[in-house]
């Protein structure tokens, strides 16, 4: 950066010398004026109104018009003896709190760098204001201007901002300041809970000059030859009327929601993956239910084959006078016939064994309105049946010798 001002600031008895920078700079685009047929630049020359002739410029003079008409003609010799005692200097007044100056008042800023002789004392007054919590009120002249000023820390280097003089600022006079406009409290509440709402730090990097990037593209697409593609204006719909305190509810809404957004992102997650695992868990009793319903349903639709086959063997064991005993190895033989095939595979048995098997269909049993039937162990039923039939067909010529006898 190049300084722009030198000389020093005055504290007390204490002459601190300095240099002033710009501390701030203008981001505009900066356009030529100039012929739209060949792109000539347009030139201003000084012509006078008297003599029409062009002026030079070490000719051009200040003057004052007076109400009248007539000129006030000053050169740099009238102004040169004009008192500004702080043409050279920055001349501390007093010291006051911050928060005591209207923003309005503020104009320009700068940054204050210590020449190398007076870097102790400058860091002496920049600490000491820190601490105060306080800012210097100076003054100090600028280009043939002499104006209130502040002096400041910031970021470790003292910032001298100029500042307007009472006088400068425009009274706000306005037709409704007179008048007298009534807020309901229900309205002035919900102003408050949506400025509430609404409320957050300020942070100037999250901010950006919109229009001058669309026009540094504009200027870029010319240069590069493109074709540009006019964006549509904004397109507002036009809905009904509302009042003030539909808009601030509508407004409050829209607040809390975009707030809550960012909040609830994360949580929706959370709870997602936690229902998830909740329906998993609670899929695991249904699986075995429904198993244990297809095992009943299976175990009930063998009923009928068993005792089918049972009502076969009947008569033939019967006849062969099979002893109370053999009814064991009777039953697994049932058990083996009832466990091959296709019919046993479906029935859910192990072949040779007649025991059910851990995988059963998931069959719901529609019969018994949805609950689980408990399986029949038919190779139990058809021991005890084959058994009475033995007793029975054994007890018969025991019975008939005495009769005939």
């Amino acid at each position: 950066m190049r300084s722009m001002w030198k000389g020093g600031i005055s504290f007390g008895l204490v002459m601190i010398p300095v240099r002033l920078y710009a501390a701030t700079e203008q981001k505009d685009i900066a356009f030529r004026q100039v012929h739209r047929a060949d792109g000539g630049r347009i030139r201003f020359r000084r012509f006078c109104s008297v003599c029409d002739e062009e002026v030079p410029y070490e000719d051009v003079v200040k003057g004052y018009e007076l109400s009248t008409g007539e000129m006030v003609v000053l050169d740099d010799e009238d102004l040169a003896d004009l008192p500004l005692p702080s043409t050279k200097s920055i001349e501390v007044l007093h010291f006051a709190p911050a928060e005591q100056l209207d923003p309005i008042l503020f104009n320009r800023s700068y940054y204050v760098e210590p020449e190398a002789a007076g870097a102790r004392a400058y860091v002496l007054l920049r600490d000491a204001l820190e601490q105060s919590g306080r800012i210097a009120i100076a003054q100090v002249a600028l280009r043939q201007r002499e104006s209130l000023a502040t002096l400041r820390s910031r970021d470790g280097v003292l910032v001298l901002e100029t500042l307007l003089w009472p006088d400068e600022i425009r009274a706000a006079e306005f037709p409704f300041l007179e008048q007298d406009v009534e807020v309901r409290p229900q309205e002035l509440t919900m102003a408050a809970s949506l400025i509430d709402s609404m409320t957050s730090d300020f942070d100037p990097d999250a901010h950006h000059d919109g229009y001058r990037e669309a026009l540094i593209e504009v200027v870029e697409a010319k240069i590069q030859g493109r074709e540009l593609t006019q964006p549509s204006p904004l397109e507002i719909a036009a809905g009904p009327s509302t009042s003030l305190a539909d808009a601030l509810k509508a407004s409050l809404a829209a607040a809390q929601q975009s707030a809550g957004a960012g909040e609830d992102g994360g949580r929706a997650k959370a709870i997602g993956e936690a229902s998830t695992s909740s329906r998993a868990s609670k899929a695991r009793p249904a699986k075995a239910s429904s198993a244990q319903a297809g095992a009943g349903k299976a175990g009930a639709g063998q009923t009928g084959t068993d005792e089918s086959a049972a009502d076969e063997r009947r008569p033939a064991r019967a006849k062969a006078g099979a002893k109370p005993g053999s009814g064991k190895a009777a039953a697994g033989a049932d058990g083996a016939g009832t466990g091959s095939g296709k019919s046993g595979a479906r029935s859910g048995t192990k072949a040779g064994t007649g025991r059910p098997t851990r995988k059963a269909s998931s069959a719901r049993d529609s019969s018994a309105g949805g609950t689980p039937s408990r399986p029949v162990d038919r190779r139990y039923e058809a021991t005890r049946e084959l058994a009475g039939n033995e007793r029975t067909s054994t007890a018969r010529p025991g019975s008939a010798g005495p009769t005939a006898a």
